[in-house]
């Protein structure tokens, strides 16, 4: 008859390997959030040329055993996303409209993470 030192043992391992396959789908749904938040972005930027679109990019700027951290940021194009996100005044008076890009791919990448994240451990 096994004691109760070998069920907790038991217990302690099951909740380990829990906790490892948790942290693992936690940072799968990460990387994969991210990745579709940059391509959201890309996708709905405004285009001249096209090289503010292709400059966003994911950036992992954390990580340890159980937490993973990524950004989503435009590389060489940064100090214009403000602007092209908020509108801007004119040079000659008046002002530009802003085109919503970023917003909108954060809501919907975070929807995207809560699902994943539920999915993975349902």
């Amino acid at each position: 008859m096994p004691s109760i030192d070998d069920l907790a043992e038991n217990i302690m391992k099951g909740l380990q390997e829990y906790s490892e396959l948790a942290d693992s789908a936690m940072k799968k749904a990460v990387r994969k959030t991210a990745t579709s938040v940059k391509k959201e972005i890309s996708a709905n930027a405004p285009s001249d040329t096209g090289a503010y679109a292709q400059s966003w990019t994911t950036k992992k700027t954390g990580e340890n055993n159980h937490m993973l951290q990524m950004t989503v940021h435009s590389k060489n194009r940064y100090q214009i996303a403000h602007l092209l996100e908020n509108g801007h005044a004119k040079r000659g008076g008046g002002r530009v409209e802003g085109k919503p890009h970023i917003a909108p791919a954060e809501k919907n990448g975070e929807l995207l993470l809560e699902s994943l994240i539920k999915k993975e451990l349902s």
